[in-house]
This record gives C-alpha cells, sequence and structure tokens, in this order.
C-alpha cells in the first residue's frame, strides 16, 4: 500500500467550512496540513499531493497563490462567496472541482481521491510510480554530481547537505535523491526555514500536543512524524535559530524527538535532507551555526555549482524550458534563433537556473511564433554583469561597521517605502534579520501622504540614545540661573 496523502488546505482567518473539511479528511485517513498565510501556503505545497483553496476576499488569496499548482497536483476550490465567471475561469485554469460552500465535504473528499488515483498510478507490485525531476545539462560538472547522487541515494546515508548559490536547483537534487532512493515510495516533505517564524518552525517539524501552547486546540503531527519512510527536505537551513539546530541535533544523534507539550519520545524513519546557499562554515566561525549540527549534516555534501560556471548548460536547459512551457502555455514556440542562443550563452545569470527557466517562460508568452529569438529575452549584459562585480571596497582609512550597516539599513527601507519584508529583498537577509536591525540600530520606518499631491515621502525616525554626559542641559525655553558668587 502506497504513502498516505497529504492534503493542503489554504484559508485565512477561520472559516467553518474549512473546519468541517479538515475532521472529513482526517476521517478518511488522510493527512492534513493547513496554510493560514501566505508563507505557510508557499512552504508547505511542496510537500502536499492536492490542496483545497478557501477564496474569500482577503489580504492574500489562495485561488491565485495555488492556481500555478493545478498544473502539478490536483487543486479543488471552495468559493465562499461564488461566481459563474469565477467558476468557469477556474476550472478553464486546470482546478479540479469549484465548490460552493454549502457543498458536502464528502464529495469534495471524494474528488480528491479520484484526482489523486488518475494522478499515481501504481507499479504492479502496489507502491506509486514516482518520476525523478528531470536534471538537465551536459557539463562534465553536472554528470559528476549526477554519478553522486545516484550512489547516495542508494546508500544508508541519513543525513545529506546540498549547498550552492540561490537558484541553481538545490530542490530539484533533494528530490532526485528521494525518487532514486529506497524512499521513493515514502513522502517527500519540504519546509522552508526561513519563511516560518521560529515557533511555528518548531510546531511544524515536531508537531505538538492539544493544549501545548495558546492557539493549539487539537494535536498535530510535525513533518518529521509525517514524514516516516521518506524524506524530510530542509531548504535554507543556515537561517534556523540555534534553539532548534540543538533539537534537530538530537534527532539526528538519537533518532527521536517530542512533540511540543509532550512527553511521548517517537522515532521517525526518515532521510534528512538540507540545503542553504549560506557558506556554514563562516556561519560556524561567526557563532550563529552549530559546529556539531554542520559535521552530522555535511556526511555527504553536494555542491552545485552556478551555472556561470557551466556555461554547455544553458542552451540545453533553455530548450527543456521552452518544450515544457510551449505544452503548459499552448504556444507555439519550438525552436530558439541562433542569435538567442549565443544571447543566452553570453549572459552571466546571476539568478542561475531559475533565472533562465522565468526568463524563457516570459519569452514564449512573448513569442507568436515557433522561433524564440532575441527580442522576446529582454536580457540586459550590462546590468547584469554589474550585478556580479564587487560592489564595495574598504576604504584606506577604514570604517565604524556599525555605522555602515545602519545606514545600509536606512537605504533600504527608503528604497522599500519601510516595508521590511522589500528591504529583506534588497539586502539579502530574512525579513527577521532586518526586523532584528531595525530594532538595534533604534530605527522606526513609516510612510506618510505629502502634504501636496499624492506622493509619499519616507519618515525614518532615530530613536538612537543621546551620548552620556555629565552635564545636565537647561530646560527648553528657560534661561539657566546665574551661577552663584
Amino acid at each position: 500500500m502506497g504513502p498516505t496523502p497529504t492534503i493542503l488546505l489554504a484559508v485565512h482567518g477561520d472559516v467553518p467550512q474549512a473546519r468541517a473539511l479538515h475532521e472529513q479528511l482526517e476521517r478518511e485517513g488522510l493527512l492534513v496540513v493547513v496554510g493560514r498565510t501566505l508563507g505557510d501556503v508557499r512552504a508547505r505545497l511542496r510537500g502536499a499531493d492536492a490542496a483545497v483553496a478557501f477564496h474569500a476576499p482577503g489580504p492574500w488569496t489562495p485561488l491565485d497563490v495555488l492556481e500555478p499548482e493545478a498544473r502539478r497536483i490536483p487543486v479543488a476550490v471552495v468559493a465562499l462567496e461564488p461566481e459563474i465567471e469565477e467558476a468557469l475561469a477556474a476550472l478553464r485554469a486546470g482546478f479540479i472541482h469549484y465548490a460552493t460552500p454549502n457543498a458536502p465535504a464528502a464529495e469534495l473528499v471524494s474528488r480528491l481521491r479520484d484526482a489523486l488515483a488518475r494522478r499515481r498510478p501504481t507499479r504492479p507490485d502496489g507502491p506509486p510510480s514516482i518520476e525523478p525531476p528531470p536534471i538537465v545539462g551536459r557539463s562534465r560538472a553536472l554528470a559528476e554530481i549526477q554519478a553522486l547522487l545516484r550512489r547516495v541515494a542508494t546508500s544508508a546515508a541519513s543525513t545529506v547537505l546540498i549547498t550552492g548559490e540561490s537558484g541553481t536547483g538545490k530542490d530539484v537534487l533533494a528530490r532526485a535523491i528521494h525518487a532514486h532512493s529506497s524512499r521513493a515510495a515514502g513522502p517527500f516533505m519540504n519546509i522552508t526555514c526561513s519563511a516560518i517564524p521560529e515557533t511555528l518552525l518548531e510546531s511544524e517539524l515536531f508537531g505538538h500536543e492539544r493544549g501545548a501552547f495558546t492557539d493549539a486546540r487539537e494535536r498535530k503531527l510535525g513533518l518529521l512524524e509525517q514524514a516516516t519512510g521518506g524524506t524530510v527536505f530542509l531548504d535554507e537551513i543556515g537561517e534556523m535559530s540555534l534553539l532548534l539546530q540543538a533539537k534537530l541535533l538530537r534527532v539526528l544523534e538519537e533518532r527521536a524527538f517530542r512533540r511540543v507539550g509532550g512527553r511521548d519520545e517517537i522515532r521517525p524513519d526518515v532521510r534528512i535532507v538540507a540545503a542553504t546557499n549560506r557558506d556554514l562554515r563562516a556561519r560556524v566561525r561567526e557563532g550563529h551555526f552549530r559546529a556539531d549540527l554542520y559535521f552530522r549534516l555535511a556526511v555527504v555534501e553536494l555542491s552545485l555549482p552556478s551555472l556561470r560556471e557551466r556555461p554547455e548548460d544553458v542552451e540545453p536547459l533553455a530548450r527543456h524550458f521552452i518544450e515544457r512551457f510551449g505544452v503548459e502555455l499552448r504556444s507555439p514556440v519550438r525552436r530558439l534563433s541562433p542569435e538567442a542562443v549565443r544571447l543566452l550563452q553570453r549572459y552571466p545569470w546571476p539568478g542561475n537556473v531559475r533565472e533562465l527557466r522565468n526568463t524563457i517562460e516570459r519569452a514564449v508568452l512573448l513569442c507568436d511564433g515557433p522561433e524564440l529569438d532575441t527580442e522576446h529575452l529582454h536580457l540586459d549584459l550590462a546590468r547584469a554583469s554589474r550585478a556580479l562585480e564587487p560592489g564595495f571596497r574598504l576604504p584606506d582609512g577604514g570604517l565604524v561597521l556599525r555605522d555602515l550597516e545602519r545606514d545600509l539599513l536606512q537605504q533600504a527601507l527608503e528604497h522599500a517605502r519601510g516595508n521590511q519584508t522589500e528591504a529583506a529583498r534588497l539586502l539579502g537577509m530574512s525579513r527577521d534579520q532586518v526586523r532584528y536591525r531595525v530594532e538595534k540600530h533604534g530605527l522606526i520606518a513609516g510612510w506618510r501622504r505629502a502634504d501636496h499631491g499624492s506622493a509619499e515621502e519616507p519618515i525614518i525616525d532615530t530613536l538612537l540614545a543621546a551620548e552620556p554626559t555629565d552635564t545636565l542641559a537647561p530646560l527648553p525655553h528657560q534661561e539657566q540661573a546665574p551661577k552663584a558668587a
């Protein structure tokens, strides 16, 4: 018998229909994960076999978030304010079902089961057949990685560390390790450590007991428990807090953990695949990452080179994406012009394979004919080259690092109009790191309307403490008393 499918419920707010469906799915013996924020939904998507979007106006829209996923997994919609035109558009977009709020939960569960059965054909011996993700390229470096990957996948190694720049395809390697292993019939659970706050991340990994904290209304199984017999992929593990690093180390060394608020020891049979774009050795030296956890994870390490280090992979990757998006977007594009190939090979790809994929997807959308040319690519060679150049050199006279950090943070906040998430992107940090530095430097970022017109102007107030002094300043609007004779 195959692994139990995992169903993602994407809902913002407390929706009675979502609670009813959650209960019905669990009665049917299915695993259920819930995403109540945009970050939660994105973090849980890759580990889900199907999803349900509870669609209603709000700060973010589950329908829009899950629409691209409808090409990959079965996705149903429960419209809390149904509209005929929206229903037709949803079905055309590939959603398997569009339900109204009063539709029976059992009917939706039946639709999900039927869709999962069609999507996951079984082998003669029972377990579901799992197709390894394609690893496209002809470079020697990629061939060596693939050879090592197969050896690692079929080994008994319980931990694997994948390193490389953002966008190089670390998640593809993780899925390939799972698909080529004896655990392929088990679940593949994926979580991005930087996308979830520390307290929530602990609950997501280890689960919690009812009453463990304020909102813990029922027992919840963590990803490590749900993934028994399979693989857990911890992306961006370099951003995990030291407290959680210690708990993860115990899992790796003792093969046991407790749910938050629980007493019973749980011994999951899982392989941990971790990935990072950070230099973990440097993080260890800085005191931000435990040395013992690093050495435990790096028993087997796969290092993915950047795309600019393997330029011979650019053309086959581009052709692969043309074929993929040509089918998905129903485009007539079938080939690259010679000039487009030359431009793609000259471009330095600071965003790696992810940038190439996005570039080809946009170009396929813009091209109306069978051949994709340079005019469809919109690549700025000069700008991309500048992005790879060192942007700062230490002055001969040195500098004050604290002042530099504060100035860069203030510039990023001004650039992002006070949006800390956007400022974090500009600085290559997580939002929590930016929030910490805002408090550290006493910056308060906000926005207000200008007195004239509709333009916006920034407010960046500095609350740095004044230098200590023994002299008392005079009270405002008062004269100092004359000194005694």
